[in-house]
């Protein structure tokens, strides 16, 4: 990756940067917001069969998903000693276990007689035993019992334990790698670590968990939910209060992210809101509705905003909701870890994660979690509801606002599909700054898989 020389000049749409709306902000800011690193990936089209082609499919179960650190659930949703969790990928499988109160250990899910895998589905055990003919193990993957051994001269029972993989946590998440030259998790995650490090993930809850099937590939639905460029197009309502194409965007390693500011107008908008106009779009006030809230004299959208936010936060986070900034109170900050997972910064909450739909390279699946602070002991976790291709992501009623805005998105994903599957040309056309993380993404997939015409 080669920054950009002026980054801050260069590939900038009209109106503030985002740095200099950072320089109203009430409160400090935190250092790495003030940090630009744009990617210059060039401007070379994106090869559609990277979203289309079966061989492309079977190259990412090879080079990516065999290869990478990917999150396969939250420590929570394996509380308790003898818990699983059974994670799938393509048509890969694995366990993860609680072996003890303080460790955690994945395996493949695969019965290492006959091949059957171990677990359908989560439970709590006290060994993981095959349904099929007996065989069974310790939680800690050594062999706890092989029936008719006499039969077995060939099998070291010392040496007949369950085939681990890499697994570590972070945030109150569970990462999986299959790859057994893995380096650390922390390292690949990079940033991050220390980005995230006082917002504390760790410490929240699974209150929502929607998992939604869509007919596309996976890629296709990620790229939806990495860039700002659509919002005037499919979100217009957000305009009056949303500064889309001043968001900045940066590329480390296997880590991007977006700095979407809000409380400041589009600069697709013909006209200049004022601060009462952008806050009714906040609260979406209809034009024959009276406004429910005033803004005070003297007070901005952001500054207003950032306030409620830091009031509703401090029975949760006491003193230390005052020291939060207006940024990492209003603004949309996205961040996203190669391949496939895509935690919100500071309090909002939202995570999502993409991946195929099983072994199908047509369809995929998008997750979107909820993680909530607390107070006192920790909520049991909630369970995901499912939502069919045809189905609102308001269908389960667990996601406000969001689900809404969901589907204004989801409604283009299975027409770029279509358009996709029947396309006259052999390249997709993306911009350089506003879809750089995109195109980082396939920085990246080029980087594990090779180039296209090496498969």
């Amino acid at each position: 990756m080669t920054p950009l020389a002026t980054p801050v000049s260069l590939r900038r749409s009209p109106g503030p940067t985002y740095a200099q709306i950072l320089a109203t902000d009430t409160h400090r800011v935190p250092d790495h917001f003030w940090v630009e690193t744009p990617g210059d990936f060039g401007t070379a089209d994106i090869p559609i069969t990277r979203y289309t082609s079966r061989a492309y499919f079977e190259a990412e179960k090879t080079h990516v998903w065999r290869k990478v650190w990917q999150m396969a659930c939250r420590l929570e949703q394996v509380p308790v000693v003898g818990d699983t969790f059974v994670y799938d990928i393509c048509d890969l499988s694995f366990i993860i276990v609680r072996v003890a109160p303080d460790q955690i250990k994945a395996y493949w899910n695969f019965c290492r007689h006959r091949g059957r895998q171990l677990l359908d589905q989560p439970c709590r055990v006290e060994h993981l035993r095959c349904p099929f003919h007996g065989l069974s193990w310790n939680l800690d993957g050594s062999l706890h019992h092989l029936p008719s051994a006499w039969d077995f001269p060939q099998i070291d029972p010392t040496d007949f334990g369950l085939v681990e993989v890499s697994v570590d946590a972070w945030g109150g998440f569970v990462f999986i790698n299959p790859d057994p030259h893995a380096g650390p998790l922390a390292d690949y995650l990079g940033e991050v670590v220390e980005h995230f490090a006082p917002w504390r993930l760790e410490d929240r809850y699974l209150e929502a968990h929607v998992a939604k099937i869509y007919r596309a590939n996976w890629k296709t639905v990620q790229e939806a939910f990495m860039e700002s460029y659509h919002v005037g197009a499919t979100h217009p309502q957000q305009l009056v209060r949303l500064g889309d194409t001043n968001s900045q965007h940066d590329c480390f390693d296997h880590v991007n992210r977006s700095l979407h500011p809000s409380g400041t107008p589009s600069p697709h908008l013909n006209w200049t809101p004022t601060e009462q106009e952008m806050l009714d779009s906040m609260l979406d006030v209809r034009v024959d509705e009276t406004t429910p809230v005033v803004l005070p004299a003297g007070e901005t959208l952001r500054s207003f905003a950032a306030r409620i936010s830091r009031e509703a936060l401090r029975p949760v986070l006491g003193e230390a909701a005052e020291h939060l900034s207006d940024a990492e109170l209003v603004d949309a900050i996205e961040y996203s870890v190669f391949p496939n997972f895509h935690p919100w910064a500071s309090y909002q909450r939202v995570v999502y994660r993409f991946r195929p739909n099983g072994d199908d390279h047509t369809s995929s699946i998008m997750d979107v979690m909820l993680l909530s602070p607390f107070v006192g002991e920790r909520p049991a976790p909630a369970k995901v509801c499912w939502v069919g291709p045809d189905e609102s992501w308001t269908a389960p009623e667990v996601l406000g606002i969001t689900g809404r805005i969901l589907d204004q998105d989801s409604f283009n994903l299975p027409r770029v599909a279509a358009g996709l599957a029947s396309a006259p040309v052999e390249g997709l056309v993306v911009s350089a700054y506003q879809e750089s993380r995109i195109r980082h993404f396939h920085h990246l997939l080029e980087r594990y898989i090779g180039h296209d015409d090496q498969l």
